[in-house]
């Protein structure tokens, strides 16, 4: 018989009564684990010779908060509001003891304990505004009666973990223990509790940081205006909101009530579901059929970075970021005294705003070596040119580092839409050659499309997405095909958006469409960003389209101070009429017949051959999974994380009437919207993406 591990371990420290969680890998407050707390509880409680109680993680921490597979079943053993409220009450001091994360239920579980000792490592927090939940467990009514309403919104809504020394500035961790004797320190706190008579600290009964709430109502409404841009679309920062000003103006048992009402509101809403998958999705990234997680990887010491351009520059800043010395070349002195001065004022801009100590900076540019020498990267164990987007010039790169580079240094290109094989044809070891597509800005943007060559050695890819999740990345694999996934994808979109202007439809009118729906920007407005010059020159384009005759007037975007828009000394956009001239002028050169559009059949032009695509991309292999396309979508291009990436969107609707769609604009455009042969199988059967 196998004999089951017990979810706590019980043992006794004199009087003290230490209870240690035993649910790895990260303790989640499975209903094994629940009920296992409550019983050492209650055991405890019952035995005259224990004094005070210690709860504490095994393994490498306190709790990670809620075990998220149990969400929409039906409940097993104690829930845990219950739970803590049972702690809360018990008759002897419970003094959390923390170590590695306390996190969502996890903190909820150490709020609702009478005392709080942590190690500096130790990092806390609520985080299930990322799920599109809140604290469900008394989260939102405990925190603020200890740090107050202005700290407890911005652990709340911001989802971000603080640290332990933060956190016991707060109010919220009573001592600091020491690293490598946590148990001890907190039994020997508990002792002192004992043989002083300290209260039973409960937070449900603190009403005094509660004053900063009541004394000004407006808090709220000014926390929401701070942060309306980024919380724009989403229903659970709204609900925590709410939830921390019930805090200030219910009693604690109808605050709970309150809270849990909003909770069980949202766990059950279309968002909340859409960011729990997410969450998997990005898991669910690292796993690749054929190349297992124990591949042996190369090791990367040394990186070379070929270009000190906007995305060169970028690159080379997550390697420094990450203590990885980076040899960045350039062909001229002036491209490359420009670029390595945007890397410093980068880090000194992050410097002045006190995310970065100065000598941070100076730390990371000492990483740094320049160059105009190619040869200067022959020791580096992977090299990434970044450079124009120019076939001829990445094969003769790529042509040089063959002959350059050191046996078994990983070569990788930037390119957002070249052909991976084409430019490992130069090389005499094309399975050491890999695409890397950072997105700009290159040290913001999460995003790594990792691209496989028809020959790239299984080692390299492994290699390739070990260092994406070490920069900070998240690393989807795909496979060679014009514009991978992403931009493959988008210029559907861009294609469909610039027939609608031409039938009459206004540019702005497109981009607000595209807003509304929760991306950060339109078509339109995202052109002017990026600089409508972009692989645009007078002698070679010919006056066809209206980002020609935009440029030809050097309406070129942002920078120009007009492009689509108008824009004012701050950059402020204005519809512009010179741009429904142009418009109206090509729309009559190509004989476009005009016509009203409503905006839902903005949005389903748009979006649904962007669905189309992403089938035939599914269908060709060049993702693994639907999931992929969605990380890539949200990561990249800002898709709104509630509406799940597009593929998931399109499962929500319904693939028939996608499909029905796609087949009715067929009809009246032409094969631009003739459905992938997988959506229609789908369909057929009645299943979605996610059932592939």
């Amino acid at each position: 018989m196998t004999e089951v591990t017990p979810a706590v371990s019980e043992s006794r420290e004199g009087p003290v009564a230490v209870l240690t969680l035993q649910s790895g890998p990260v303790n989640a407050l499975s209903a094994a684990l629940r009920e296992g707390i409550r019983a050492a509880v209650e055991r405890a409680e019952a035995d005259q010779a224990v004094k005070a109680i210690v709860l504490i993680g095994g393994g490498r921490m306190f709790s990670a908060g809620a075990d998220i597979t149990e969400f929409g079943k039906p409940p097993r053993g104690i829930v845990l509001p219950d739970l803590l409220n049972r702690i809360e009450g018990a008759r002897k001091p419970v003094i959390a003891a923390i170590h590695g994360n306390a996190l969502g239920g996890g903190l909820e579980t150490a709020l609702a304990c009478h005392y709080r000792v942590a190690v500096p490592s130790a990092k806390l927090g609520l985080p299930e505004v990322k799920l599109g939940l809140l604290p469900g467990a008394g989260g939102t009514q405990r925190l603020p009666r200890i740090v107050g309403p202005r700290k407890a919104l911005e652990v709340i809504v911001g989802g971000a973990p603080i640290g332990a020394k933060q956190a016991a500035a707060m109010g919220l961790v009573d001592e600091i223990a020491p690293e490598d004797s946590l148990r001890a320190h907190a039994v020997a706190f508990a002792e002192r509790v004992v043989a002083e008579g300290r209260p039973l600290t409960r937070i449900r009964d603190r009403e005094d940081r509660l004053a900063e709430g009541r004394d000004d109502p407006g808090l709220f409404d000014a926390f929401r205006r701070e942060n309306a841009r980024r919380l724009r679309g989403f229903e659970a920062p709204e609900a925590c909101i709410a939830c921390v000003q019930a805090a200030c103006t219910l009693p604690f048992d109808q605050g709970l009530a309150f809270e849990r009402e909003q909770f069980l509101k949202l766990v059950s809403g279309s968002q909340s579901a859409a960011q729990r998958y997410v969450f998997f999705a990005e898991r669910q990234t690292a796993r690749i059929p054929d190349v297992p997680e124990d591949t042996p990887t190369r090791p990367i010491a040394k990186v070379g970075v070929i270009g000190a351009g906007t995305m060169g520059g970028g690159i080379s800043m997550n390697f420094l970021n990450a203590g990885i010395p980076v040899t960045i070349v350039e062909t001229k002195r002036e491209a490359l005294d420009r670029g390595l001065g945007i890397i410093r004022s980068n880090y000194e801009t992050t410097a002045r705003k006190g995310r970065l100590r100065p000598e941070d900076v100076e730390t990371r540019m000492g990483l740094l070596t320049d160059t105009l020498e190619l040869e200067a990267l022959k020791g580096c164990d992977l090299i990434i040119e970044a450079v124009f987007e120019d076939m001829g010039i990445k094969k003769d790169i790529f042509s040089r580092l063959d002959r350059i580079a050191k046996p078994g240094a990983i070569l990788a290109s930037n390119t957002s839409y070249l052909d991976i094989d084409e430019i490992a044809s130069v090389t005499s070891r094309p399975g050491d050659v890999i695409g890397m597509h950072f997105f700009s800005p290159a040290n913001v943007m999460r995003l790594l499309e990792v691209v496989r060559g028809a020959r790239t050695e299984r080692d390299v890819i492994a290699t390739a997405m070990q260092i994406g999740r070490t920069i900070g990345k998240i690393p989807v694999l795909v496979g060679v095909c014009h514009g991978f996934v992403g931009n493959r994808m988008l210029a559907e979109r861009q294609r469909e958006a610039n027939r609608l202007i031409l039938e009459g439809v206004k540019p702005w009118d497109v981009d607000r469409v595209i807003y509304e729906f929760g991306l950060p920007m339109g078509p339109f407005a995202m052109s002017d960003l990026a600089g409508l010059d972009i692989g645009w020159s007078r002698e070679t384009n010919k006056s066809e389209s209206v980002r020609d005759l935009l440029c030809e007037r050097d309406r070129r975007g942002q920078k120009t101070g007009a492009g689509f828009y108008d824009y004012d000394a701050k950059r402020n956009a204005m519809p512009s009429a010179v741009t429904e001239e142009i418009i109206a002028t090509v729309a009559e050169r190509q004989g476009v017949r005009r016509k009203a559009a409503s905006d839902q059949e903005i949005l389903e032009r748009c979006l649904y051959p962007m669905v189309n695509e992403g089938a035939k991309i599914l269908d060709e292999g060049k993702a693994i999974r639907a999931s992929d396309i969605d990380i890539v979508w949200i990561n990249g291009y800002g898709w709104p994380v509630y509406r799940g990436g597009p593929m998931y969107w399109a499962d929500s609707i319904g693939l028939p009437k996608v499909l029905e769609r796609l087949r009715a604009y067929e009809a009246e455009y032409g094969d631009a919207f003739k459905p992938s042969p997988l959506l229609e199988r789908l369909a057929a059967e009645g299943k979605g993406f996610k059932d592939l």
